[in-house]
């Protein structure tokens, strides 16, 4: 990895590829999701043209996240019917959002997430 990969912005925030799915994924829960959608599908498009070594791991990370928000609202929904389900979103919304912040913060170090395909924190 080059070290001009890693440098972080001299100051200030920086808007990279990586900081805006983490900023859309934050987002959905105010836009019911579709800001989500848009991150997704950004994160796919931009994982076959990744700008600095670090990036790749976001991309994975991202799309993971992704899958465990749909996964896991689409059981919470099932599931509603015997009052699991509400835990379930809850915590599955959370885990979402705590994927999320860590996700920017390593973008704006420029640090590649630590364990890409893990589908917990």
């Amino acid at each position: 990895m080059d070290d001009l990969d890693r440098k972080p912005p001299a100051s200030g925030f920086e808007f990279n590829n990586p900081t805006v799915i983490s900023l859309l994924y934050l987002a959905a829960w105010v836009t019911g999701g579709l800001t989500g959608i848009i991150g997704a599908v950004l994160a796919f498009v931009w994982r076959n043209e990744p700008k600095a070594d670090w990036e790749i791991s976001h991309y994975q990370y991202h799309i993971n996240s992704f899958w465990i928000a749909l996964a896991g609202t689409a059981l919470g929904m099932v599931l509603m019917i015997v009052l699991v389900g509400f835990l379930l979103m809850g915590a599955v919304a959370i885990l979402v959002i705590v994927r999320s912040v860590l996700a920017l913060l390593n973008a704006q170090k420029h640090l590649p997430m630590p364990n890409p395909g893990s589908w917990t924190i």
